[in-house]
C-alpha cells in the first residue's frame, strides 16, 4: 500500500464509534466487577499514555451501563466483558453523540471556529444541568471527561464541586494522560485505573479495527513497532513521512545542547504550514525523548535538571496546542522547542 493510500485510510474512528477493546482486560474486569457489585464508585480516573485506549474503555463502560441499567440483572451478572452489540440502540445513539444519558466534556470550538486549548468552566457547568434536570432517559447518567488534563483551573473546580456531592446513579469517567498532574482534590474522589501501553500485536489489531487498513499491512507493522504501545502514536506515524520526521527529530535531540541551526531550519520546513500529522509526529518525538530522560533517572540523577525538563515539557505542550489551534508557522515552534531544551540540558 502506498504512503498516500495509508495516509488517506488512517483516519481513525472516534472512540465512541469503536466497539472493541484490545488489551486492558484487567482494567475492563475491574469496571465490570465493580458495576456487578451494585456499589460502583461514582468516579473513575482512567490514566495512562496517549493513544492506548483510555477513551475507548470509557465509552465502552458508558455504553454498557446505559444499555444494562440494572447491575443485578442476569445480562450484567453473566456478561464476560463490557461489550455492547454495535447494533444495540444504545450503541447507535452513543456513536451518534445523541444519547440523553451521556454527557461528554471535551475541548470545543470558540466563536471563531478554532479549537480551544482547554475545556472551559462554562462547558463544565453543563454537568449541573445534566445531572439536575428531569431525566431524558431512566436510570444511569454518565459523564466522560476527555481529558481532565485539559480543564482550566475554574473548570476543574466546577467539576470538583459536583464530584463532592454526586447525584444518585451518576458515573464519572475521567480520562487523563498525566494523572500525577490532576488536582489532588479530584484524585481523592476517584477510583484510579491506570492502563499500561499495549503489546505491539494489540496495537496492530486495534489500529486495523479503527481504520480500513489491513492488519498485515507492512506500513502498519512498522508504525506499531515504533509506537511504544500507543495506537494513537502508530496512526500518527502512518502518513509515510511521519515516521521519518520523528526519526529526524530524534537525531537532532541526540545532539543537545548543541544543535545545528541549519538542521533546525530544515526540520521546520519539513513540518510544513498546516500538516497536523507532521506536527503530531514532531511533538511525539519530543515526548518520547523526554519520557526516556525521566525513566532513566537514578538515585544520583540531577533532580533540578529533571524538574527543569518537566517545566519545559509543559511549555512545549502549550506552545504546540497554540500552534495547531491558531495554525501558526511551525518553524518558530521548532526553534523555540530546541532552545528551551538546550537551556534545560546544559
Amino acid at each position: 500500500m502506498s504512503a498516500r493510500k495509508v495516509e488517506q485510510e488512517s483516519a481513525a474512528r472516534h472512540p465512541r464509534e469503536t466497539p472493541d477493546l484490545f488489551g486492558h482486560r484487567e482494567a475492563e474486569t475491574a469496571l465490570l466487577d465493580a458495576y456487578r457489585s451494585g456499589r460502583i464508585p461514582h468516579a473513575w480516573l482512567i490514566g495512562g499514555a496517549q493513544g492506548i485506549g483510555k477513551a475507548t474503555l470509557a465509552y465502552r463502560m458508558a455504553r454498557f451501563v446505559l444499555a444494562f441499567r440494572n447491575p443485578k440483572s442476569s445480562q450484567v451478572q453473566q456478561a464476560p466483558t463490557l461489550r455492547v452489540d454495535p447494533a444495540d440502540p444504545v450503541a447507535r445513539q452513543v456513536a451518534a453523540g445523541a444519547h440523553g444519558g451521556l454527557l461528554v466534556l471535551e475541548r470545543g470550538l470558540n466563536d471563531r471556529g478554532v479549537m480551544r486549548t482547554v475545556i472551559t468552566v462554562d462547558e463544565t457547568r453543563e454537568t449541573i444541568s445534566f445531572f439536575g434536570s428531569t431525566a431524558a432517559v431512566d436510570g444511569w447518567r454518565v459523564c466522560i471527561v476527555d481529558t481532565v488534563d485539559e480543564l482550566n483551573p475554574n473548570a476543574a473546580n466546577a467539576l470538583l464541586k459536583i464530584l463532592e456531592e454526586p447525584p444518585q446513579q451518576s458515573l464519572f469517567l475521567l480520562v487523563s494522560h498525566a494523572p500525577s498532574r490532576v488536582l489532588p482534590t479530584i484524585l481523592s474522589r476517584c477510583r484510579k485505573l491506570l492502563l499500561r501501553p499495549l503489546e505491539t500485536d494489540d496495537v496492530v489489531r486495534a489500529a486495523a479495527a479503527a481504520t480500513d487498513i489491513e492488519a498485515d499491512d507492512p506500513a502498519l507493522a512498522e508504525a506499531a513497532a515504533a509506537s511504544e504501545g500507543s495506537v494513537g502514536r502508530a496512526l500518527s506515524l502512518l502518513g509515510g513521512d511521519a515516521l521519518k520526521l520523528q526519526q529526524r527529530t530524534a537525531a537532532l535531540l541526540a545532539t543537545l545542547p548543541s544543535v545545528d541551526p541549519r538542521e533546525l531550519h530544515a526540520l521546520g520546513e519539513a513540518l510544513g504550514t498546516s500538516d497536523r500529522v507532521a506536527l503530531a509526529a514532531f511533538i511525539d518525538g519530543i515526548d518520547r525523548w523526554m519520557s526516556e530522560r525521566m525513566r532513566t533517572g537514578d538515585a544520583n540523577a540531577n533532580l533540578p535538571r529533571l524538574a527543569r525538563l518537566a517545566e519545559v515539557w509543559e511549555k512545549i505542550v502549550r506552545a504546540a496546542r497554540d500552534t495547531e489551534a491558531y495554525n501558526l508557522e511551525r518553524k518558530p515552534l521548532v526553534f523555540s522547542v530546541f532552545s528551551m531544551l538546550a537551556d534545560a540540558t546544559r
